[in-house]
């Protein structure tokens, strides 16, 4: 039993490595999953000429329960399957949630000439801080997911946003050197290549407000590493890849988390090794919450029940005891 009083996670077959509960995790659809909830868009301006966009779901009924914010991995945004489906049980729940988009992703690219990057705290901090007071009027719940997680993770080191009561990092990558590094070994081939052409998707879209200068310097991109040295730390003030990789991982931050914090990571995740999360003393700081399976791959975690993903049922079970 884990400290959520729920099973440890168990693969269920035939989805018993960390490759193939990560493959499934993509190859799971929930289109239609919040059909019963319908969306509002809402628009947060960062007092930069950019906004942040995200979708509000509300409960069938006002159970006074804090806002959950949802917030997507790299290449990702409000429609990802991971995001789309937690978001539904959730709702289920009685919780409502807002899916937001990092800037410059999904439908926020149009109104942004900025782009997100895993340590871009100052975006989620200023976001948090437009939202309407009815909406914060319960407090606030932060849960990321991947590159998503390590900015939550990295955010709540450097202090507390006002009104963020607790939160969770799911497969985060809070090492962003060692889960670089881990995506260009040969075993991993065929995973950095779809996360390099995504990333290249998303910057070099019409709508992206990427230079031609960078449009040349991202084409000539043969790495996630050398896509960040040639983009993602020119854009953001970066040295180069390894200093963006240093300075943007969430792991130093950790000691400093002041709220409840729930902390979920497979030790199989091809894409993340398990090292920073197996190495970290957890005992120095009561309010993280770390549950850290054998198995369950990168934001995989299928497991024996059938309705929803196990990282989901510990979400469900950690907010219910705020």
């Amino acid at each position: 039993m884990t400290a959520l009083d729920i099973p440890s996670f168990e693969p269920r077959a035939p989805w018993l490595t960390g490759d193939l509960q990560t493959l499934r995790g993509w190859l799971l659809r929930r289109d239609a999953a919040l059909r019963s909830w319908p969306g509002e868009r809402i628009v947060l301006p960062l007092g930069d000429g950019d906004s942040l966009v995200g979708t509000l779901h509300r409960p069938a009924e006002d159970e006074r329960k804090p806002l959950v914010v949802l917030l997507h991995g790299l290449s990702g945004c409000e429609t990802s399957a991971y995001i789309v489906e937690s978001a539904a049980h959730l709702l289920a729940g009685g919780w409502p949630v807002l899916r937001l988009n990092l800037r410059g992703a999904g439908p926020a690219r149009a109104l942004c000439c900025g782009y997100y990057h895993a340590g871009r705290t100052e975006d989620l901090r200023v976001a948090l801080a437009a939202l309407p007071t009815t909406m914060r009027a319960g407090g606030i719940v932060l849960v990321g997911y991947s590159l998503g997680g390590n900015l939550v993770l990295k955010l709540l080191g450097e202090g507390t946003p006002p009104g963020v009561v607790a939160a969770a990092g799911i497969s985060a990558p809070i090492d962003l050197a060692a889960a670089a590094a881990c995506l260009l070994r040969p075993r991993n081939f065929v995973y950095h290549r779809h996360i390099l052409a995504s990333v290249k998707g998303e910057t070099l879209a019409p709508e992206a407000r990427t230079s031609p200068e960078e449009r040349a310097a991202i084409r000539s991109a043969r790495s996630l590493v050398a896509f960040d040295d040639v983009f993602t730390a020119p854009r953001h003030g970066f040295a180069n890849a390894a200093d963006y990789y240093a300075r943007a991982s969430a792991r130093p931050y950790l000691a400093e988390i002041a709220v409840k914090t729930l902390v979920i990571h497979a030790l199989d995740d091809p894409w993340i090794p398990g090292e920073a999360y197996a190495s970290f003393p957890w005992a120095r700081n009561p309010l993280l919450l770390p549950l850290l399976p054998r198995r369950g791959g990168h934001l995989g975690f299928v497991g024996r029940d059938p309705e929803r993903r196990w990282h989901d049922l510990c979400l469900l079970r950690f907010l219910a005891r705020l």
